[in-house]
């Protein structure tokens, strides 16, 4: 159950059901790896559950360096170039004071 809230900060309410894909996997030297992803896609779970195992040895240190650290770069920037693009798009409303009013 996905849980929303109105306007990001109330009340949290159940908003529905999503499908989830589990995958846990054991590598050939004993590491397990647990992944849980949204939607239906089997791969995406097993290559999630790969890394989470890859990460617990001693070439974590380096693939969170080259490759994931790599990827959380790229996905902040499309991220800010989004938000850069709408900002251009933002209009500021105002309510002008008129003599009667003051």
């Amino acid at each position: 159950m996905v849980q929303g809230r109105a306007g990001g900060t109330g009340a949290p309410f159940n908003l529905g059901e999503v499908t989830v894909t589990r995958c846990t996997l054991r590598l050939g030297d004993g590491r397990t790896g647990h992944a849980y992803v949204q939607g239906r896609d089997k791969a995406h779970a097993t290559r999630a559950a790969a890394i989470d195992a890859l990460l617990q040895g001693p070439e974590g240190s380096a693939l969170q360096r080259d490759v994931l650290d790599a990827l959380a770069r790229d996905e902040l920037e499309a991220r800010q170039a989004l938000a850069e693009k709408a900002a251009a798009t933002r209009v500021d409303f105002f309510t002008l004071v008129r003599g009667e009013d003051a």
